[in-house]
């Protein structure tokens, strides 16, 4: 691994694309500094230290520890993953988008549309976000004034919005002229920024900071084996291909074999179902009061209860089989094997062959699915365990007979929530694995020079 890195750094065009990854990083953790006009850092600080596990939490995760201090890019890259999964749903539902995409160039007219959906999600994001946060708040309004004072509302609006946008233009610079999928990098970014913060507070904020420690490290060690382990995971699907003879030469007769990963999309799913589980609870802030919305920013607010832990894990169950659906399927693997001369053995070539895949696919993608739900609940579970008593009718009678560790958890205090330690471990990976790519690249590439020239 030192040696890799040391030869990452002895290229020059690739260490001017992890110079430009840092200086971006860098960049806009500066700009998560600067506050929006108005915050009340008092009220701010007291919000975030009463609901760091709640939707402020998820929120600081999603917009790369800008919430913390709720600065311009405080709604992050947010507003462009809704938006992204708006138009990814109604691509397979409108024709018209369909088509469009199919064209060429269509890919980037769909993506410029999603920037401009983005921007009004944004507005919606940044309203809501004051508004529940200020439903949460103890110490008052968390921006005084906000809504009554027309100049102060549109001035936060408007810089939350370009805040917004600046980030995801960083983002998008970092995939274009740096190492790695941008907005995955940003989000890695915030979450190891605060990762000696919340050691910190680890170590000084409760009584027992060796059974906190330890649990903390046994969590953490046992949850990245396992997200590893999936992660490198693969069904493999054997393949043979068939012998032509032309001429006096015989060609193909090869036998291989399609890998089949068991969680292809990575944290994909996982991000995309935090950003929408926090939806409800922004969106029915924007209502009158009631007890819809009270229930609603109880449950979807504070994360807590069957409701929400039955909706995040269908969400993240669904969004898995969706992505894995159109990442396998744009691949047209039996229509690909078919025209080469490739066949699974005992399996007729064509549409046998394509449902063979599929069917593959869901056993291991209902594998992926519940692991995904699995690392994201598994860790909040053992902290603060699971809420039985507000089932309607036999929530009482469960709570009476749950073994408290159930019920209560385990009491660690946990800064890292599964999502995050996926997001860590799957970013730290893939961009390893293009740095390692690179490298051998540019040393695949200096060889057929040398051999170039030696054969001239």
């Amino acid at each position: 691994m030192i040696e890799a890195l040391r030869n990452a750094f002895r290229l020059p065009d690739l260490r001017n694309k992890l110079l430009i990854t840092g200086l971006i990083l860098v960049v806009y953790q500066f700009a998560a500094h600067v506050p929006t006009v108005g915050v009340d850092r008092l009220a701010l600080q007291a919000l975030i230290e009463g609901n760091a596990g709640g939707l402020v939490g998820v929120l600081n995760l999603l917009s790369g520890g800008a919430v913390q201090n709720f600065s311009v890019i405080a709604n992050g890259v947010y507003p462009y993953i809704t938006a992204s999964i708006i138009f990814q749903l109604l691509v397979p539902i409108i024709p018209q988008l369909e088509q469009i995409q199919r064209e060429p160039g269509g890919k980037e007219k769909i993506e410029t549309y999603t920037y401009y959906l983005a921007i009004p999600m944004a507005v919606l994001q940044a309203v809501s976000q004051i508004q529940i946060f200020n439903s949460l708040s103890t110490q008052g309004s968390i921006i005084p004034g906000f809504g009554s004072d027309f100049l102060l509302t549109a001035t936060v609006l408007v810089t939350m919005t370009a805040g917004t946008m600046f980030a995801i233009w960083l983002g998008q610079l970092i995939t274009e002229q740096g190492i790695g999928n941008g907005l995955s990098i940003i989000i890695f970014a915030g979450i190891v920024a605060r990762a000696p913060q919340n050691l910190v507070q680890l170590l000084t904020g409760s009584t027992n900071a060796g059974y906190h420690l330890l649990m903390f490290i046994v969590i953490t060690v046992v949850s990245i084996v396992g997200i590893i382990i999936i992660q490198e995971g693969v069904r493999r699907i054997p393949v043979q291909y068939g012998k032509r003879v032309r001429g006096r030469k015989q060609y193909g007769g090869a036998s291989t074999h399609i890998p089949l990963k068991v969680n292809p999309v990575g944290m994909i799913p996982l991000i995309f179902a935090q950003s929408i589980i926090t939806f409800p609870a922004l969106l029915v802030n924007l209502f009158p009061e009631g007890p819809v919305r009270t229930y609603i920013t109880q449950t979807f607010g504070q994360q807590q209860g069957l409701a929400y832990w039955l909706t995040f894990f269908l969400l993240v169950v669904g969004f898995t089989f969706f992505y894995s659906d159109v990442m396998v399927g744009n691949q047209n693997l039996a229509e690909n094997l078919q025209r080469n001369g490739g066949f699974i053995p005992g399996i007729r070539p064509g549409k046998r062959t394509a449902e063979y895949i599929d069917t593959i696919l869901a056993r291991i993608t209902l594998v992926g699915a519940i692991y995904l739900a699995i690392v994201a609940l598994l860790p909040q579970f053992l902290i603060s365990g699971f809420k039985v008593a507000p089932i309607p009718f036999i929530g009482e009678w469960l709570d009476r007979y749950t073994p408290q560790f159930i019920t209560q958890g385990l009491g660690v205090t946990f800064y890292f929530g599964g999502t995050s330690l996926l997001i860590i471990v799957v970013v730290t990976m893939d961009f390893w694995a293009q740095v390692q790519s690179y490298v051998m690249s540019q040393q695949y590439e200096s060889l057929l020079k040398k051999a170039n020239f030696k054969a001239g």
